[in-house]
C-alpha cells in the first residue's frame, strides 16, 4: 500500500512552502533556535496544512507538538497535520548527505540507532543502511537539499533513485540570507530543474524551510 504522505507530496508545488507545507525545520532539540512549543505556535499562526519537524538524529520535539495540536484541535482550532520526521546523516556515493525520514512509526527498532542525537559510524552510515532502516519503520526516505553537497545534484539524485529512495527535497532556498528571518523562497531555475529531474526518476517532490532561526517562514 502507498504511504499516506505520498499523496500529499505529489501535490507539492513551488509555492507550497512556507505557507502550506513544511517538511524540513528544526528546534532546540538539535541545532535550531525555536522551542517545540514556539514552532507549534508559529505553524498554527501561518496556517500550515502539513508539518514535519526534522531535528538531526532526534525526534523528541514531535510528542510536544503533537500534544499541543491535540489540545488546540479539541478546542475547535484548525491545526496542521503533523508527520514524524528526523534528519539523518549518511554516505551516498561516498558523499556525506542528509536524508529526511518522514512518516515513520514511533519507537521502531530499526531507527533507534539514528535517534541518539548524533550520526552513526561504520556500515550503518551507508545510505543503503539508512534507507533500509527508514523503510522498515514504515517511513519515506527523501534526499535533503540535493544541491548543497560536494557532488553534483544530478549524480546524487540518480544514485538516490537507483537505491530506492522515495523522494527528494526539490524546492529549497539556496540563496544566502543577510538575515535569518528573511522570507523563504525556492531558488529558480535550479529547483525547477531538479524537480523535473526528480519526477523523471520517479522521486516524490518535497519542500521545507530548513528553519534554524526564530521565524518558521525563513531559514
Amino acid at each position: 500500500m502507498a504511504h499516506p504522505l505520498s499523496a500529499v507530496l505529489r501535490q507539492v508545488e513551488p509555492d507550497s512552502c512556507p505557507s502550506r507545507h513544511n517538511f524540513h525545520c528544526h528546534t532546540i532539540h538539535s541545532d535550531g533556535s525555536l522551542s517545540a512549543e514556539a514552532l507549534a505556535e508559529q505553524a498554527l499562526a501561518i496556517g500550515l496544512e502539513h508539518l514535519a519537524i526534522t531535528d538531526h538524529h532526534d525526534h523528541s520535539a514531535h510528542a510536544k507538538v503533537e500534544a499541543l495540536f491535540a489540545g488546540w484541535a479539541s478546542a475547535g482550532r484548525r491545526v496542521p497535520c503533523l508527520w514524524r520526521g528526523v534528519e539523518i546523516s549518511c554516505l551516498l556515493e561516498g558523499c556525506l548527505v542528509h536524508v529526511l525520514a518522514l512518516g515513520f512509526a514511533d519507537h521502531h527498532p530499526s531507527l533507534l540507532p539514528y535517534l541518539q542525537r548524533s550520526a552513526v559510524v561504520g556500515p550503518a552510515l551507508r545510505s543503503e543502511a539508512v534507507l533500509a532502516a527508514i523503510q522498515a519503520a514504515g517511513g519515506l526516505a527523501l534526499l535533503a537539499h540535493p544541491a548543497r553537497y560536494r557532488l553534483p545534484h544530478g549524480q546524487l539524485l540518480a544514485a538516490a533513485a537507483a537505491q530506492g529512495f522515495d523522494g527528494a527535497e526539490v524546492w529549497y532556498d539556496y540563496s544566502p540570507k543577510a538575515q535569518p528571518w528573511q522570507p523563504w523562497q525556492p531558488t529558480l531555475p535550479l529547483c525547477g530543474g531538479m524537480a523535473a529531474e526528480a519526477a523523471d526518476r520517479g522521486l516524490l517532490p518535497s519542500c521545507g524551510t530548513d528553519t534554524h532561526g526564530l521565524d518558521l517562514r525563513g531559514r
